[in-house]
C-alpha cells in the first residue's frame, strides 16, 4: 500500500506522535499526571458526532469528565452499555453531575424526524421517533426548518427522564447519594452550550419538571417561529 495515499492510517500515528511531543513540551509531566487523574465530578452522555467533544467544549482536563456517547445521545433501559457506564460513574467514580447533551443539527434527530430508513440503526432511532410522535402537535405547529432543533431539545429532555428513572439513579438517591442530571444542548454553529432547564436531583417530582421543560421548549420555538426568517441558523435562538 502506498504510504502517501490520502487518508492512510499512518497519518494518524504521525499526528499522534506530533501531538504527544507538543503536549510534553508545552506541559512537562502532562502524561505522568494523567496516569493518576481519574477522579471526575462529571459524566457526559452525548452524541457520537466528533464535532461535539466533551473536554474541549467544557474546558475540562482529561480525567475530569467521564464520557458515554452514542447516536443521538439516547438512554434506554434495554441498553446495558449506557446503564453500565452510568452505574460505574455513579457508584465507582462518585460523579456529582450527569449531563445529557444533544446538539443542534444532529443527523440522528434529523433521520428520526424525516422517517429515513437506514437499516439496523432504524431500531435505535425509533426511540427518537417515539419522542417525535409524543410531541407531534408541538412539532407540526413549527415551520419545517425549526423542527429538528426543537426535537433535539425534546429528545434531551426525554433522555434526562430516562436516566432519572433508571434503577441506578433510584438506588443512588435512596441511599442519600448526591447526584444531579442536567439536560443541555450544544450549538455546533457557535460552540455554545444551552441549559434547557431540565435538572433532576431526586428531590422534586419528575413529572412537573418534565412538563415545565417541555413548556419552555414550546414557548422558545413558537417565539422563534414568529420572528422574521433570515439566513441565520435557527438554533441561534436564545433559551
Amino acid at each position: 500500500m502506498d504510504n502517501n495515499e490520502p487518508g492512510n492510517l499512518e497519518d494518524l500515528f504521525a499526528h499522534n506522535r506530533t501531538w504527544a511531543a507538543r503536549m510534553e513540551r508545552d506541559r512537562p509531566g502532562f502524561f505522568t499526571s494523567l496516569v493518576k487523574q481519574q477522579t471526575p465530578r462529571y459524566m457526559w452522555i452525548g452524541c457520537s458526532d466528533s464535532r461535539v467533544p466533551a473536554n474541549q467544549i467544557t474546558g475540562l482536563e482529561p480525567g475530569e469528565v467521564f464520557v458515554h456517547r452514542n447516536v443521538a445521545n439516547i438512554v434506554v433501559h434495554s441498553d446495558l452499555n449506557a446503564l453500565s457506564a452510568i452505574q460505574f460513574a455513579v457508584e465507582r467514580l462518585k460523579v456529582q453531575h450527569i449531563m445529557v447533551v444533544g446538539h443542534y443539527g444532529c443527523a440522528g434527530v434529523k433521520a428520526a424526524l424525516e422517517g429515513a430508513r437506514i437499516g439496523l440503526a432504524d431500531n435505535w432511532i425509533r426511540h427518537i421517533q417515539d419522542v417525535r410522535d409524543r410531541h407531534r402537535v408541538l412539532l407540526n405547529s413549527l415551520p419545517e426548518e425549526l423542527r429538528a432543533d426543537a426535537l433535539c431539545e425534546l429528545n434531551v429532555t426525554e433522555q434526562v427522564v430516562n436516566v432519572a428513572v433508571s434503577t441506578v439513579m433510584e438506588d443512588a438517591w435512596s441511599r442519600g447519594q448526591s447526584a444531579s442530571i442536567h439536560g443541555w444542548a450544544f450549538g455546533v454553529h457557535d460552540g455554545l452550550l444551552q441549559d434547557l432547564g431540565m435538572t433532576i436531583n431526586g428531590i422534586k417530582p419528575i413529572d412537573s419538571l418534565y412538563k415545565a421543560a417541555v413548556q419552555r421548549i414550546r414557548y422558545k420555538w413558537s417565539k422563534r417561529a414568529e420572528e422574521p426568517q433570515s439566513d441565520a441558523d435557527p438554533a441561534q435562538a436564545e433559551a
